[in-house]
């Protein structure tokens, strides 16, 4: 009795110990015309948005997170086909019958089911709108000379939650179609080497596109501090950081 009553002391604490990491996610409440806005900060490019009882999960990744324990989605939106971008895993224990998909070809062609968005498509997936901005490399490339994330592979996404634009770039560069960007009012910009950009380039893009919020993503080890630094001049970009490594 004694062995079985430790048993289950110790099946407790741990189902504690698991719900008390799950609520150290970080969180943010944005106003937008369609009432509050959580997003929560799930880590590297794993991201939950939150608005008027519907879910929105992008890029869930299974090594951050135990998904089942986390809301079901309404919808998700998966960038590219990379392993800690399309975990089928972590999408099978957040999705349920009801879910919708938005993916990009090459994950079509992996098996994924869902709405195919290419480069520049604009829909409307489960009551969001949603753009498709096209997410590559420029200058950082393989040893075979190939770029780590081809043009016309993946997707950064600009979904409208209400009045406010936020845009989620994916693995990219600081790309012209990027900088021709308007009317974003969160951005989303990956900022770690090789693979996507370095401070200096996500500075460039986010002075393009002007975002009153800005959340460096995706950061790896970079020193967030570069990029507060490049932008402390600029009062009109707010730069956040939050646990997004």
């Amino acid at each position: 009795m004694f062995r079985i009553a430790i048993c289950a002391l110790a099946m407790l604490l741990a189902t504690t110990s698991s719900g008390a990491r799950a609520a150290t996610f970080e969180k943010d409440v944005i106003g937008t015309s369609a009432g509050p806005l959580t997003i929560t900060f799930i880590g590297h490019a794993s991201l939950i948005f939150s608005l008027a009882g519907k879910t929105i999960h992008v890029d869930p990744w299974g090594k951050l997170a135990d998904y089942a324990k986390l809301p079901k989605a309404d919808l998700v939106l998966i960038t590219h086909d990379h392993l800690d971008h399309l975990d089928k895993d972590a999408l099978a224990k957040v999705c349920t019958e009801r879910t919708s998909l938005v993916i990009t070809q090459a994950c079509r062609d992996q098996g994924v089911k869902g709405t195919v968005m290419r480069n520049g498509d604009t829909t409307t997936v489960a009551g969001f709108r949603i753009v498709a901005v096209p997410a590559y490399n420029i200058v950082s490339k393989r040893p075979d000379g190939q770029p780590y994330h081809p043009k016309g592979v993946g997707n950064g996404y600009i979904i409208s939650f209400g009045d406010k634009r936020v845009y989620v770039a994916g693995d990219t560069e600081n790309t012209p179609e990027m900088k021709k960007l308007t009317g974003i009012d969160i951005a989303f910009l990956p900022m770690n080497l090789p693979y996507t950009m370095t401070p200096e380039m996500v500075a460039d893009a986010a002075l393009a596109i002007k975002p009153k919020i800005l959340y460096p993503y995706h950061f790896g080890d970079t020193d967030t501090n570069k990029i507060v630094n490049l932008l402390k001049g600029n009062a009109a970009i707010e730069v956040r950081i939050r646990k997004l490594s």
